[in-house]
């Protein structure tokens, strides 16, 4: 299988674009989320080492080297994503000539929806944690750059947007309502705060911006 982080932008959107089921909306979630990672660690790059942002160096260090873990995931999400897809997919493909073929089956199936739910849920919850560092950044951060942490942030709450739809399509399938209705409350929680954080990251650039 192709790994994503290893291969070219070019080649990824070329992938993305051809008929060839995944990479689809989960890798490209996945990738959104680490370019607000990076966009993130760019700032606190930007801000360490000057003497002006002395005070809360420490403090960005350790920002960025979360960022950088990471974009690292979501990366891995990307390939996990993809090779999750390809096992769902294979379950369809099971025997169903019998009844107890047919039951495998439908519970192979059901597991592999779970699963297939669960790597778009990690997507969001680790661009949902990118999204609470664009605020550090855009907060303590240069704010010569602070346009760049805002980019983070909105492609942040992006990634986590899109990656919950591809949460979303999947637990129809798993017939597992306390595992979906757990899943749903997640999402909703983490959406319903990102929107408030983006917006604080949103009003803090006007600030600096004007």
């Amino acid at each position: 299988m192709t790994q994503f982080a290893k291969i070219s932008n070019e080649e990824f959107l070329n992938l993305l674009a051809s008929d060839a089921p995944a990479p689809g909306g989960g890798g490209a979630s996945a990738m959104a989320g680490a370019l607000a990672a990076a966009l993130s660690s760019m700032v606190g790059n930007l801000t360490t080492g000057k003497e002006k942002f002395a005070d809360v160096e420490e403090t960005i260090k350790e920002l960025v080297m979360e960022a950088d873990l990471l974009r690292g995931k979501l990366l891995q999400c990307a390939d996990d994503d993809a090779m999750v897809f390809e096992s769902f997919m294979a379950c369809y493909k099971m025997p169903k000539n019998t009844d107890e073929e047919k039951a495998a089956r439908t519970q192979a199936i059901r597991n592999a929806a779970k699963k297939a739910a669960s790597i778009p849920l990690e997507i969001a919850r680790a661009s949902f944690s990118v999204l609470k560092i664009s605020v550090e950044m855009a907060n303590l951060g240069n704010p010569n750059v602070i346009t760049d942490a805002t980019c983070s942030a909105i492609l942040a709450n992006a990634a986590l947007k899109c990656a919950s739809y591809n949460v979303f399509v999947n637990l129809g399938l798993t017939k597992d309502e306390a595992f979906n209705d757990a899943v749903r409350k997640e999402i909703e929680d983490m959406q319903q705060e990102s929107a408030i954080l983006e917006e604080k990251v949103l009003q803090r650039t006007h600030e600096v911006i004007g």
